[in-house]
């Protein structure tokens, strides 16, 4: 699950990087390559010599090989497309479909990066980043590859799409507990920019997060039922039943005074009044944690569950309150 939310949406969740960006990523990482090419040299020349010319190229050859290319391929292919540049200015590589990148993409970046950056001293690259409507350079289009920003100002959420009609309420016995916070997160990025996704690889998605739903709940997507409506009624029933939490709670946090009733009582010796408690509608009296009203807003409140706020000092229940007050 850590690939599917590290890939698939960052991809989702943050923009394509440009040249300026890129350019500055570039920039650190040659330098530090370099340094470190620099120091390498230093140490194979004082230890190779007693070399002769031949060997001596061919040491040469070898550490510019492996320090200026092995290195940043073997960077980016364990830190899943951050090198120690693309870290400082918060961009990543990614594959085209969004998973995090192996060995083989890093490969064809850097075998290509040769050409199109240290020999022709990234001017290259700069073109066809420039040309490029994602910012990609050559070795991002052979290897099939993305450069992407990891940090973006924090802007509006945007809102998950409602379940088709047919859905609602579809899905209120699935058991939701075993689905991890990290699949809820990539499930509600597809939804919400779903469609700015290729077709195809909107379905692909939807299917791989429709099955790893139906494999944390025990239940199958019904037959019939397209992978994105499947997961926006799902989401939505979480969303129900979180806002019927957050209800639950603020009504058991309220305010209580000292006979155990929400809010206040317009009398509290029997005889009634008008006005309502807090969770009370108009004049009605709360039974069993749910209003009871009678005719036009009157309250109806029976001798066994009434509350015992409402009896008078010899233990009977007043008669219902009407809402009228007689002229002063």
């Amino acid at each position: 699950m850590s690939e599917l939310v590290t890939g698939d949406a960052v991809v989702l969740g943050l923009r394509p990087a440009k040249l300026p960006s890129r350019a500055l990523a570039l920039a650190i990482d040659l330098a530090v390559v370099g340094a470190a090419f620099v120091l390498v040299s230093i140490g194979l020349a004082i230890a190779t010599a007693s070399l002769d010319e031949a060997a001596l190229a061919a040491v040469s050859v070898a550490a510019f090989l492996l320090v200026l290319v092995g290195g940043p391929i073997a960077v980016e292919t364990l830190s899943h497309g951050r090198s120690l540049g693309k870290l400082a200015c918060g961009l990543r590589v990614v594959r085209d479909d969004g998973g995090p990148i192996r060995f083989r993409h890093a490969l064809v970046r850097g075998a290509i990066g040769v050409v199109e950056i240290l020999m022709t001293f990234g001017v290259g690259a700069c073109i066809a980043s420039l040309v490029s409507a994602r910012g990609r350079r050559l070795g991002d289009v052979f290897a099939g590859t993305l450069v992407v920003r990891e940090r973006v100002p924090a802007g509006r959420a945007a809102a998950v799409p409602p379940p088709p009609p047919w859905l609602v309420g579809r899905f209120a016995g699935l058991d939701l507990s075993a689905v991890p916070e990290s699949l809820w997160l990539a499930v509600r990025q597809y939804l919400t920019r779903m469609h700015q996704l290729d077709a195809q690889v909107g379905w692909s998605m939807a299917e791989r997060l429709a099955g790893e739903l139906a494999e944390r709940t025990g239940v199958p997507v019904p037959e019939g039922v397209p992978a994105g409506a499947y997961l926006a009624a799902v989401v939505n029933e979480r969303q129900a039943r979180d806002a019927r939490r957050v209800f639950v709670a603020a009504q058991g946090s309220a305010p209580r005074d000292g006979r155990g009733a929400r809010g206040g009582l317009g009398s509290g010796d029997g005889r009634g009044g008008s006005e309502g408690r807090a969770g009370w509608p108009g004049s009605g009296v709360v039974v069993g944690g749910d209003p009871v009203v009678g005719g036009a807003g009157v309250a109806v409140p029976t001798v066994g569950d009434a509350v015992p706020a409402m009896r008078d000092e010899e233990g009977r229940v007043p008669p219902a309150a009407t809402g009228f007050a007689p002229p002063a």
